[in-house]
């Protein structure tokens, strides 16, 4: 009894306790276990795979315990506790004996198939989460089955394979997180750097595992081949250069996830962008946005930029016009060509095409030449020609970056609701072209709002769009409302006025408050007009506030100190102000002074040159007709003959 428990210790010892020879594989395949031969026939010790128990078989539970000590081995004493609470296993017969004796030719096929059995119920024993060599302290996770993981070594499970390259991922990433630090950077900096590279950890767990089947490198660990790696590909002091470069962290980055091949072509190409004058701050964004720009050589960049500057593309904007659309350089010289040739077959010269793509890149390189030439189509529908389209485009090229479906065809309805017809869209899209790359509900519906609610006719709204089309793209709050609050409080208007003032002369709104339009109201109340008149006359000729005071000063001189008239004729007829000084307001005076005849300043200046002498040569008569019937000197300039002087029509 002694040497049966004894003997099936030393087995349980030798199936649990034999050390790993291989300790980079802690799993081992059954044909792998190890048995102590030989093994003698005893009856079947079953391991139970959920509570790590032996059961001994029901022939046996009728036996006591065995007494004698055991081994004082590893595991001895769980062992012998287990033994102990178990039934020993019957002692053999005289039949049984007899059958063994005459069975004993068969001594050997049973040994196998316990052996056999044995191994088969322990590899449903529980075992622990496997660990890849290399593999990093990391949490543990829940066991798995053991028949998984035995299909693990074997290569037949996707689950657990997948965790296992997850575990290599990790391991990668902290391998690569130890060599930033070994190069002197920042912890907190590394981590997240990291977290942005993984394109390059999976680079490094594939090359890794590549370098395996290298003889120089088939006896290291995971850990150490992962290590080379990142020391052969120089990613470390390329981040410590990229980063001198003024490039930051997520674009290092995604720039080294995006290059495939040696990442010396990444410190190539940054090489050639500056050669370009790309400024460091926008060096990042280039590679990054350019798509394949890292995988083109720099023989093929050259012929583009090239290419840029003979069509008019000066050599020291190449550098702008790349770091606003880094897309130019991933066209091949064919599409460029092509693109180029749609606006020079417009009429577009080389002057007007390199400005043009200052201004806005994106022309260029952004848009398919089947959109472009839909954009350029729907401009003409407006009544545009080609030359027109040629110098809208030429001055506004942000014209190509807007949507038909979704900008275009929306503010057509709209301003067709407000009575803008196409005419009007057409003077609109040629003055402003800025209104048709805005957007219609956030920026232009509120001021189309603002103008009804000062009081604008819903029918006039057209008009004044159509006059002043920059009004929808001034700053409601910043621009338009200011200058409506300044009339009202500091100019004299009144809320029934401000709406005809606008509706008149809707340049208003973009005159400067400071600049323009208080200077002009200290200059009239200086001259003794009072806030209610100046009122009246911004009302009556809106435009009088937009005129430069060195022009009003000498035409204000010369009516009071030539023309010698009151201040009340000036109240009367603001408009004097828009007439020419050397051209009508002179010449005419001159006239009058002449004929001895005298006219408000409305019939004096007002009508054409030929009205005027219809209107002298007919006060002339009138005078002299008077002077023959009262045989008096009669002048024309009292005040009773001005009045019956005709009227302009």
């Amino acid at each position: 009894m002694l040497c049966h428990s004894h003997h099936y210790s030393t087995i349980l010892d030798g199936f649990f306790l034999r050390p790993n020879p291989n300790p980079n594989n802690r799993f081992l395949p059954p044909a792998a276990l190890h048995f102590p031969k030989p093994l003698l026939s005893f009856p079947t010790r079953a391991i139970d795979s959920t509570n790590h128990s032996l059961t001994l078989s029901p022939d046996e539970s009728d036996r006591d315990p065995d007494p004698s000590p055991l081994s004082r081995r590893q595991n001895a004493s769980s062992t012998a506790l287990l033994l102990l609470h178990s039934p020993s296993p019957p002692e053999p017969s005289e039949d049984d004996a007899a059958a063994a004796a005459v069975a004993g030719g068969d001594d050997d096929e049973q040994e196998e198939e316990i052996r056999r059995k044995i191994a088969e119920e322990a590899s449903l024993a529980t075992r622990r989460v496997p660990r890849f060599p290399g593999s990093i302290d990391f949490p543990r996770a829940e066991p798995l089955d053991p028949p998984r993981e035995l299909r693990l070594v074997l290569g037949g499970d996707d689950r657990v394979l997948k965790r296992a390259l997850e575990v290599r991922r990790r391991v990668a990433a902290e391998t690569l997180k130890d060599a930033m630090r070994a190069g002197k950077l920042s912890i907190t900096y590394s981590a997240n750097l990291v977290s942005k590279m993984s394109d390059f950890v999976d680079r490094i767990v594939i090359e890794a595992a590549a370098m395996k089947e290298v003889p120089e490198f088939s006896h290291l660990s995971f850990n150490s081949r992962a290590k080379s790696y990142i020391q052969h590909s120089g990613v470390v002091p390329l981040i410590k250069w990229l980063k001198h470069n003024s490039m930051t962290y997520p674009q290092i980055g995604k720039v080294i996830s995006m290059c495939t091949g040696n990442l010396e072509i990444i410190r190539h190409i940054t090489e050639w962008l500056k050669s370009i004058h790309v400024k460091g701050e926008f060096l990042g964004a280039v590679l990054v946005k350019g798509g394949s720009v890292l995988f083109r050589s720099v023989d093929a960049l050259e012929e583009i930029v090239g290419y840029l500057e003979d069509n008019g593309v000066r050599k020291d904007w190449v550098g702008h016009v790349v770091t606003r659309c880094p897309q130019v350089l991933a066209l091949s010289i064919e599409e460029l060509e092509s693109r180029v040739r749609f606006y020079l077959d417009m009429g577009m010269d080389e002057r007007d095409f390199g400005t043009m793509v200052f201004d806005y890149p994106r022309v260029l390189g952004f848009f398919s030449l089947e959109e472009m030439n839909s954009k350029v189509q729907y401009l003409k529908e407006f009544g545009l020609s080609t030359e027109d389209v040629r110098r809208l485009l030429a001055y506004k090229p942000q014209l190509m970056g807007c949507s038909i479906e979704e900008r275009w065809k929306p503010l057509v309805k709209y301003l067709y609701y407000l009575g803008v017809r196409r005419d009007g869209m057409k003077r609109i899209l040629m003055v402003k072209p800025m209104v048709f790359c805005v957007d219609l509900e956030s920026t232009i519906v509120p001021k189309v709002r603002f103008l009804q609610d000062i009081g604008i006719r819903n029918e006039a709204i057209g008009d004044v769009l159509v006059k002043f089309p920059s009004v929808l793209t001034y700053s409601l709050y910043k621009k338009m409302r200011p200058v409506v609050i300044f009339l009202m409080t500091k100019a004299g208007v009144t809320q029934e006025d401000i709406g005809k003032v606008i509706a008149l002369d809707p340049q208003l709104i973009g005159c400067s408050i400071t600049k323009k339009l208080e200077l002009n109201v200290r200059y009239f109340l200086s001259l003794g007009i009072r806030l209610h008149s100046l009122g009246e006359m911004i009302a009556d000729f809106p435009m009088l506030l937009r005129y430069n005071i060195d022009i009003l000063r000498p035409k204000y001189r010369y009516l009071r100190r030539v023309m010698v008239r009151p201040l009340q004729d000036l109240i009367e007829f603001p408009r004097f102000f828009s007439y020419s000084l050397e051209g009508r307001i002179a010449p005419r005076h001159q006239i009058l002074v002449k004929n001895r005849v005298n006219f408000k300043l409305r019939y004096m200046l007002a009508g054409s040159d030929e009205e005027f002498d219809q209107r002298v040569r007919a006060a002339v008569e009138k005078r002299k007709r008077f002077e023959s019937s009262s045989g008096t000197n009669f002048d024309i300039s009292d005040p009773d003959s001005a009045e019956a002087a005709p009227t302009a029509p």
